[in-house]
């Protein structure tokens, strides 16, 4: 398993390669800075086999710490940015690779073969740099516990036990998405009125910003939208969305009420918060009673709960591959048989309330 760092001053651009590099086999972000200074500090920490630097950063422009880099502390670096025009230069500098950040129209799975081809090319000369390279000072947990979250593929029986409802109980919408999720759910949420079923929403976001983004979706939608803490009572017109460092998931109360239950737990299809977990948890509470969406994302967390819910007659739908900023989810929740209708991200709204009101089942 190579190890990277990436270094971008962009919290978007860091979310997207994250998720597009732990999509590759043998490879595995342990971290990410957001400038030179804070990458001098990660690479003492944890020597990554490999570094990812855009060029243009504040405090010092990519190329300035690339120098700096080769002189001091040579390792693999792989520069991803936007600024074509140093592509032949920055090899001079000790870059051993050079990928363009996505031109304008081009898609995020093209972005993605870009990115997964060049690092595959790299892995003859990764294995005779790990021979070499030094220890790192802080060994990340991830690399601590290789026989058990290395992978952060736990299947989700792991946290929470199947035990589906056999009667569906009152209409409750699941919603779960990942790279390109922030903007599509703003845009599904601005269209969304109010009088609606409880919403459950898992976002794979780093925990700290959960907070604000719910607020922003409340802030734009006529439905009442806050970040999820332990033991909330489900209510019409609100949604809930998951903190960045916990599963949602929901229970039955005997008034026949949910709740929201929070999981500190390991991590399940790779990602905490998980869509599985929280499909799960649906399927074992609201089970036929429920719909769940699938929006645009990579990977493929939330295939294994949304087949379930299907299989127990809820309503289940995806984002389109148009739409899709990575249609990764989606198409996996697809190819497992769990979806019903597969839907623009326009259309999703409408959708919902169709639900709500009994027109789709």
């Amino acid at each position: 398993m190579y190890t990277v760092l990436i270094i971008d001053d962009s919290l978007s651009m860091r979310r997207i390669l994250k998720d597009m590099i732990n999509s590759i086999d043998e490879f595995e972000v342990i971290a990410e800075a957001v400038d030179a200074f804070d990458a001098r500090e990660k690479i003492k920490q944890y020597e990554p086999d490999v570094v990812t630097i855009d060029i243009n950063m504040p405090k010092m422009d990519g190329v300035t710490f690339l120098r700096n880099l080769m002189r001091l502390h040579p390792m693999p670096a792989v520069v991803v940015s936007g600024e074509g025009v140093r592509g032949n230069s920055i090899f001079d500098d000790g870059a051993v690779g050079f990928i363009p950040k996505p031109a304008t129209g081009e898609s995020m799975s093209s972005f993605h073969i870009r990115i997964k081809d060049t690092l595959l090319n790299l892995t003859f000369l990764l294995k005779r740099y790990t021979l070499k390279k030094p220890k790192p000072k802080v060994i990340p947990k991830e690399l601590k516990s290789r026989l058990g979250e290395i992978e952060l593929k736990n299947h989700p029986d792991v946290v929470i036990k199947s035990s589906p409802v056999l009667l569906p109980g009152k209409k409750v919408i699941g919603i779960g998405s990942s790279t390109g999720g922030v903007e599509s759910l703003l845009t599904v949420f601005k269209k969304l009125p109010k009088d609606l079923p409880p919403i459950i929403i898992t976002q794979h976001i780093p925990y700290g910003f959960s907070n604000s983004f719910a607020q922003r979706l409340n802030d734009n939608s006529e439905v009442t939208v806050c970040e999820a803490k332990d033991g909330m009572i489900l209510e019409k017109s609100n949604a809930y969305l998951s903190p960045g460092n916990m599963h949602l998931t929901i229970e039955k109360q005997r008034d026949g009420t949910y709740k929201t239950k929070l999981l500190d737990t390991v991590k399940v299809s790779r990602h905490k918060p998980s869509v599985d977990v929280m499909f799960r948890s649906l399927n074992n509470t609201v089970g036929g009673g429920a719909m769940a969406i699938m929006m645009t994302g990579m990977g493929d967390d939330g295939s294994i709960g949304m087949k379930e819910l299907h299989d127990n007659k809820a309503y289940t739908v995806a984002q389109n591959e148009e739409s899709c900023v990575v249609f990764g989810m989606p198409a996996k929740a697809i190819e497992a048989g769990g979806v019903k209708d597969i839907i623009h991200l326009n259309e999703i709204a409408q959708y919902i309330v169709e639900f709500s009101k009994g027109k789709r089942r």
